[in-house]
């Protein structure tokens, strides 16, 4: 440590221990002899002015404004009982409203430090000499002077409300702790609907039957070899958003074809009047979208999304494009009175992959 009546003296002789210098002198000829010549110094106001005050209420507000839209968050995303709900509801709102008070607090510490910067600090142009080699005590002093004035240029200790504002920051902490936390609160296998769909109860004994869009039912004589059409679960709102999860492709293969599958994987039910239909997913396992366009000739499934490929003649496994998981395959069968029906739900999760699928 360095005395504090330890005399200083720069190139020109100035005496630092001089008590009629103030701080800023001593800070300019401390820069000087670390190479370094402040040019250009000017305070933006005058202190206690109104031009000052009012630059100081705008900081305050953008820092306290970024804690209530901190503190508003947190409320939403960890206490909203939010739940998905069809229609005009409340739930519609949520991820609105963690948005928007998640970018406002942003915005509120991007303009409360921009402006602090702009227009409360002073405007300074110094420029400065390298130099090599460690500081003397000398300078280490001047150093630790030159920390204090920036400590005084920000002017908390003549600024009560900044200081008050800064706790305005407290709640940016949480918040950035409140994602991984929330995730933790509530297991998002309770209950399990990433593993369920429309299809989720039929059995052998209890299938639940095939339908069009407009809840017409389909018997198997009424697909033509090689076509395909989309159906959905006969049940209660089986063919709306309620069950996004459940639109599959009803696909009626040509002979040959079906006993191609046949002899790899899965048997069509042979000697049956239907047995060269199958019925895949029809939500694309890369990003969900709906993997429709079917190649006769290949037998193929297209996913005009990202030109994902399925080959259906070997249980749907991709052959091109970013997917990596073949489509999963709902069981199907025809009932006592000829209409098809799913005898049971798919196999395996439907839809993107997440980390717990296999």
């Amino acid at each position: 440590m360095i005395d504090t009546n330890t005399e200083v003296r720069d190139a020109g002789g100035v005496g630092l221990s001089d008590r009629s210098l103030t701080r800023f002198d001593i800070v300019r000829e401390g820069a000087r002899q670390d190479g370094v010549e402040i040019v250009h110094y000017e305070p933006q106001y005058a202190p206690g002015s109104k031009g000052e005050k009012r630059m100081t209420r705008i900081v305050a507000f953008f820092f306290l404004m970024t804690g209530v839209m901190a503190t508003l968050f947190l409320i939403a995303f960890i206490w909203w009982p939010w739940e998905y709900e069809l229609g005009p509801h409340a739930s519609k709102y949520y991820t609105p409203v963690l948005g928007l008070t998640l970018g406002l607090t942003l915005v509120g510490i991007g303009l409360g430090i921009l402006t602090w910067g702009k227009k409360l600090l002073p405007h300074e142009i110094a420029i400065q000499e390298r130099h090599d080699g460690p500081s003397d005590p000398a300078e280490q002093k001047l150093t630790g002077s030159t920390l204090q004035f920036i400590g005084e240029e920000f002017g908390l200790a003549r600024r009560p409300l900044l200081k008050l504002s800064l706790l305005g920051l407290l709640p940016v902490g949480a918040v950035a702790a409140a994602v991984p936390i929330g995730a933790l609160i509530k297991d998002p296998h309770h209950p399990d609907i990433l593993f369920k769909t429309g299809f989720a109860g039929a059995t052998p004994q209890n299938p639940i039957r095939l339908m069009r869009d407009d809840e017409t039912l389909i018997r198997p004589e009424e697909v033509s070899t090689g076509g395909q059409i989309t159906v959905f679960p006969h049940i209660p709102g089986g063919a709306t958003n309620h069950h996004a999860d459940s639109p599959t492709l009803l696909i009626h293969l040509r002979e040959d074809d079906a006993a191609l599958l046949n002899g790899r994987l899965y048997t069509l039910n042979q000697g049956s009047t239907w047995s060269s239909f199958v019925a895949y997913s029809k939500i694309c396992t890369h990003a969900g979208c709906p993997a429709s366009l079917y190649e006769q000739q290949t037998n193929r499934l297209l996913c005009p999304c990202h030109q994902s490929q399925f080959l259906i003649t070997d249980n749907a496994r991709p052959i091109f494009g970013p997917a990596t998981r073949s489509l999963p395959m709902l069981p199907i069968s025809v009932d006592a009175e000829g209409y098809l029906v799913a005898t049971g739900d798919y196999k395996v999760p439907v839809g993107p992959a997440f980390w717990e699928k296999d």
